[in-house]
């Protein structure tokens, strides 16, 4: 399976609470809920497409224990996540959790570069990571992060936990697919692609 990071970030690079004020307030973030204002029909519409691609969905314990809190609760029969939420597979990082409430749920105890790296060589189609930035980062690093995508909100909240901040080595991404929404949002697709390029600046000439 390919892996696919799905990140909402801000445009300082902070991915920490993008749904409400109270989603996240560990290390005294006051800042949540920068997402919202700017949602609309193609974010939905883009962001469904993408759900729709997964197989699996892959979490670290955090962010599953938050979705299971609050997923099984959604009952809209309109929402366009909800069952594909609810009805796909989940696969959860985690050395603590030794039992699952969000059916069905297989945990991953141990050496996540390993367990996740054997879980790769399944078929099938995408296993997306949604949320769980430090399991994403520590992938994308790791070389096991086949699809990046970001959507880029319009706005600086100056604090919080940065989705790339700090990644243990170099990453070179492709862009192959941008958007813009009516209310702002950058919706990236990048491809992973090794190693970052570095080159030597040779002048504008050298360029053209």
């Amino acid at each position: 399976m390919k892996i696919t990071l799905t990140e909402f970030v801000t445009l300082d690079g902070v991915s920490q609470g993008p749904g409400s004020p109270t989603e996240d307030t560990s290390e005294g973030f006051t800042q949540g809920g920068w997402l919202v204002p700017y949602l609309d029909k193609l974010f939905v519409q883009r962001t469904s497409d993408w759900l729709a691609l997964a197989d699996g969905l892959l979490l670290g314990r955090r962010t599953y224990e938050a979705f299971a809190r609050d997923w099984p609760q959604i009952t809209d029969p309109n929402d366009p996540f909800t069952e594909r939420m609810n009805s796909l597979p989940k696969y959860v990082v985690t050395n603590t959790r030794t039992e699952s409430s969000w059916h069905p749920t297989t945990l991953l105890h141990g050496d996540p570069i390993h367990t996740v790296g054997k879980l790769k060589a399944h078929p099938g189609r995408e296993l997306q990571i949604h949320g769980s930035a430090r399991l994403g980062k520590a992938l994308l690093s790791a070389g096991l992060v086949d699809t990046l995508r970001l959507v880029v909100a319009p706005t600086v909240t100056g604090s919080g936990r940065r989705l790339l901040d700090h990644p243990s080595a170099p990453v070179g991404l492709r862009l192959v697919h941008h958007e813009v929404t009516a209310n702002g949002l950058l919706l990236l697709e990048y491809e992973h692609v090794g190693a970052a390029p570095v080159a030597e600046y040779e002048g504008v000439t050298a360029l053209i």
